[in-house]
């Protein structure tokens, strides 16, 4: 099988999209299925014969993702020398276009992915007057697709709402390996002064769609009733960090980004995990969170509240609720009963969400794709 991939962020971005194709290329790779990449262009990035680069600039609303212009000619002949069976879209915009441009084109079939909730960012960045326009755009690229991957089932039934039918679950696995409580590390600990509190911990992007405006009001709650058992992580970067650093008590530890085994040192020497942002089609963040041994607090929201089962592997808060977070946060301080189950529930819950059992179920996607189409390909 020969899948061409197209989006419009990739490497050296690190972001769910980007996470997410590299496991996929090395599943690829593992299962004998040839691919090709079509992305932006970078200032600085690493060359590689399954990736082909187009010029591009940031997207004013989520700079992750990039306005690439892609040269239709050079695109075209390197996708008729390709030859690909089967056109995967991983975001919207114009890579994405152009991918499906070319699938309707010649005939390929095209599956499409729904990964960020653009239109929810227009309350956030007060663009509301943009939300019935990006849908309508969003059901116009959507519907052209053979089928349109979604990573959660709230996320599936918010498309259904807005006229998308044809679609399926792509969801998201954690490397469990790599995110183990073995990492754990008391030394960092006490590096930060930290070494006998309990340690809060947000992981993501630092902009104003995470809520967390809502995880200051209730941190600094909890704060003034605990003064001396709590401290608060927050690792990431983003557009809001300036605006982050005078709405969090000062002592907030702030860490900038990390990734690698720097940021599976920071989820395991942590206590408890909060994922206050409403708007996640699916939050990875907490999968991550549950593989390290921490208890995890999400709004019930998205793919977040689907991936929490309330008192049973985490806590769930009704979005943008200051005070039910704030409840939320009080109970797990005083409860290590209950932090243990959680833990313990958790960790178990995360590491049966497997990469590879995720692409299997892509795989089995592509073939059904193929299958309706006439289109016969050996499995690898």
């Amino acid at each position: 099988m020969k899948v061409a991939l197209f989006a419009d962020t990739y490497l050296p971005q690190i972001n769910g999209v980007t996470n997410t194709l590299g496991r996929l290329t090395a599943y690829y790779e593992s299962s004998g299925v040839d691919y090709k990449i079509f992305a932006p262009k970078y200032d600085t990035e690493q060359m590689d014969e399954n990736i082909e680069r187009y010029y591009s600039l940031k997207f004013f609303l989520y700079p992750e993702s990039r306005i690439t212009f892609p040269n239709l000619f050079r695109l075209t002949g390197s996708l008729e020398e390709f030859k690909p069976d089967l056109i995967h879209l991983m975001t919207e915009c114009n890579m994405g276009i152009a991918g499906l441009h070319y699938g309707k084109k010649h005939g390929i079939p095209t599956i499409s992915n729904y990964t960020t909730n653009f239109s929810q960012y227009t309350n956030y960045y007060k663009l509301n007057f943009l939300e019935q326009a990006i849908w309508n755009y969003m059901k116009w690229f959507h519907t052209q697709n053979d089928i349109t991957l979604c990573p959660s089932a709230a996320t599936q039934e918010l498309l259904r709402d807005h006229g998308i039918y044809n679609t399926d679950i792509f969801s998201r696995g954690i490397d469990f390996e790599n995110f183990n409580p073995m990492y754990r590390n008391p030394e960092f600990r006490k590096s930060l002064g930290i070494d006998n509190k309990t340690v809060f911990l947000y992981v993501g992007r630092i902009s104003v769609e995470k809520d967390l405006d809502i995880l200051s009001e209730s941190y600094k709650k909890i704060q003034s009733l605990y003064p001396e058992q709590t401290a608060l992580i927050i690792t990431g970067d983003g557009p809001f960090m300036k605006k982050c650093k005078s709405l969090f008590p000062e002592d907030t530890i702030y860490t900038g980004f990390k990734k690698g085994r720097e940021l599976a040192e920071i989820y395991a020497s942590s206590d408890i995990f909060i994922c206050p942002s409403s708007t996640e089609t699916f939050g990875n963040v907490v999968l991550e969170a549950m593989a390290s041994g921490l208890c995890v607090i999400g709004a019930d929201a998205g793919g977040v509240g689907e991936i929490i089962t309330h008192q049973v592997t985490g806590l769930k808060f009704p979005p943008r609720n200051q005070v039910e977070l704030t409840k939320a946060m009080s109970e797990l301080l005083t409860n290590r009963d209950l932090q243990n189950i959680l833990r313990k529930n958790g960790r178990s819950y995360g590491m049966n969400q497997s990469w590879n059992k995720i692409f299997d179920g892509l795989m089995e996607i592509y073939h059904n794709i193929l299958s309706k189409r006439g289109i016969s390909i050996q499995s690898a």
